[in-house]
């Protein structure tokens, strides 16, 4: 049963990868998407693409580390249709660096995009649905961070971690409010970005899945779906991994 018809649903950073994979499982349940994302000419073909598949979306360009440009984006979409009842803040990005090679610009772009980013959409969005007493807000975070680490994604983790203190703490201030906020946290997952890795690295990121696979876009989507449905309205503040079992053997190479 489609029990997001007629909702409108903002996903952040939803021209490629998991947001995509997010934006197509929303709308695929008949919400109204609205496609946001720094590089604009992609999102609308994101958008066109599921257009074409006779599903509700739309494109708009947005960097989610510039707040006014996230308010912009919230009140055109308030302005369109009238509310915003999900937001998925998954706008990310997740450059590498060696510990010692981690100076202040690269520390602060991650903070910026995955930190702030899901604050500002979070403080953008969240007025219309406080106003309407009703709202479903899923951050991406990662197992990376919270579970796990990986050498050269420090600044990463730090901030995929960060994430979901932010994500505790305002869920306790609108709890009573109608409004719930949820993360999901992928694992390893089959994005564009995965062809610029080598072929040792993939290797390694197979043996360490007890399933012996990669997650879809999709099938992120469909966990975020889970937590931005309406019948998910008693779960705040709270994480469901997504990741094959990767996080679940005790020692090193057990999945293997």
């Amino acid at each position: 049963m489609r029990t997001l018809n007629e909702q409108v649903a903002v996903v952040t950073g939803a021209a490629r990868g998991i947001g995509r994979g997010i934006a197509s499982v929303l709308a695929a349940e008949g919400a109204r998407v609205v496609i946001a994302d720094v590089d604009a000419r992609a999102a609308e073909a994101a958008a066109a693409a599921l257009r074409a598949e006779s599903l509700d979306a739309t494109a708009v360009g947005a960097d989610v580390a510039d707040r006014a440009a996230v308010d912009a984006l919230a009140e055109r979409v308030v302005e369109e249709w009238g509310r915003i009842d999900i937001l998925a803040a998954n706008a990310g990005i997740y450059p590498t660096a060696d510990l010692q090679a981690i100076d202040r610009a690269h520390w602060d772009r991650v903070m910026d995009v995955n930190v702030r980013g899901a604050v500002h959409a979070t403080q953008a969005c969240l007025p219309a649905m406080l106003e309407r007493g009703y709202g479903r807000i899923v951050l991406t975070s990662s197992i990376t961070g919270p579970f796990t680490g990986q050498p050269g994604f420090a600044a990463y983790g730090a901030s995929k971690a960060a994430m979901l203190g932010f994500m505790r703490s305002a869920a306790l201030e609108v709890a009573a409010r109608g409004v719930t906020i949820n993360a999901v946290l992928p694992g390893n997952v089959r994005t564009p970005g995965l062809g610029e890795t080598s072929d040792e690295h993939q290797r390694q990121m197979l043996g360490a899945i007890p399933m012996g696979r990669l997650a879809t876009v999709e099938e992120v989507g469909w966990a975020a779906r889970f937590l931005a449905a309406p019948e998910a309205g008693y779960i705040t503040g709270q994480t469901l991994v997504v990741d094959g079992g990767q996080v679940l053997p005790e020692a090193a190479g057990a999945a293997t």
